[in-house]
């Protein structure tokens, strides 16, 4: 192959070369069309914000040998119910979890790419982010998300895990701004987390088991749902129950529709007598 005296060789297509262990450094410098709009793509047109679907309500609560995180399924559209079935709790690694509220599409996306960054810096660095750095992590992609935040379009996660080194267990909540704050033994957050922090502070006990800890974040849900319209309950008829993560020195594991449904029948019981 051969070049003429005056093309450019520096126009040809770059070899991928990650220059460090930031997964969206990479990205800005390789392909920077592809960022969604919260890390530096075109903000969201005004007249799509009145359509705008939002999620709540998240919360963690930190138990003997690890965390729960829980949160309920409805999303809203203004004073409409958006979904009865949304998901606001995911794995951000095999030992932490990040729970989402606010606006749905941008929270989605900020919890996809801040485990996408921890799976980048595992591979490129040989060995996994620390908890504390994870929540740093977090915190600067929230900071980077607030000219989106500015136009209304505020996200505000929860991060939980269990440090396998030291088996310290830490739950993290964040202000739109991307201030980060440890919690003590629980934590919530959206439209429904004052109910659910009434409950959480009566209920919590850092020294009880995680079936029990589990239990008390779906009477947290169930608590904040009957003050909160924004939040949804449990939907007996369709099955529709919390997402409830366990997170502990095995790792991240989800309960099952079963397994949550036997708490969701003792919570019911409980208010029922």
């Amino acid at each position: 192959m051969t070049f003429a005296p005056n093309e450019h060789i520096s126009d040809l297509p770059q070899a991928f070369d990650a220059g460090g262990s930031s997964f969206v450094a990479a990205l800005q410098r390789q392909a920077p069309q592809a960022l969604p709009p919260l890390l530096g793509g075109s903000p969201m047109p005004a007249e799509l914000r009145d359509q705008l679907i939002e999620g709540t309500t998240v919360l963690a609560v930190v138990a003997r040998d690890g965390v729960v995180m829980a949160g309920d399924r409805r999303a809203t559209a203004g004073h409409h119910i958006s979904r009865g079935d949304m998901r606001k709790v995911f794995p951000a690694d095999d030992s932490s979890a990040i729970g989402i509220s606010g606006a749905a599409g941008p929270a989605m996306e900020l919890a996809r790419i801040f485990a996408t960054e921890l799976e980048h810096y595992e591979k490129v660095e040989g060995e996994p982010l620390s908890l504390d750095g994870r929540s740093n992590k977090l915190a600067g992609m929230v900071r980077a998300h607030l000219p989106m935040a500015m136009q209304g379009l505020v996200v505000v996660p929860l991060f939980a895990g269990v440090d396998r080194r030291t088996g310290d267990r830490r739950i993290f909540e964040y202000d739109p701004v991307g201030g980060r704050y440890r919690a003590t033994n629980s934590a919530a957050t959206g439209s429904g987390s004052m109910a659910a922090r009434a409950t959480l502070k009566r209920l919590a006990d850092p020294e009880a088991d995680l079936d029990v800890a589990a239990r008390t974040a779906i009477e947290a849900l169930f608590d904040a749902a009957e003050e909160d319209s924004a939040t949804g309950g449990p939907d007996l008829i369709r099955r529709i129950y919390p997402i409830v993560a366990v997170i502990d020195q095995d790792g991240y594991r989800e309960l099952t529709d079963d397994e949550v449904a036997a708490h969701v029948e003792a919570v019911v019981e409980t208010h029922r007598s």
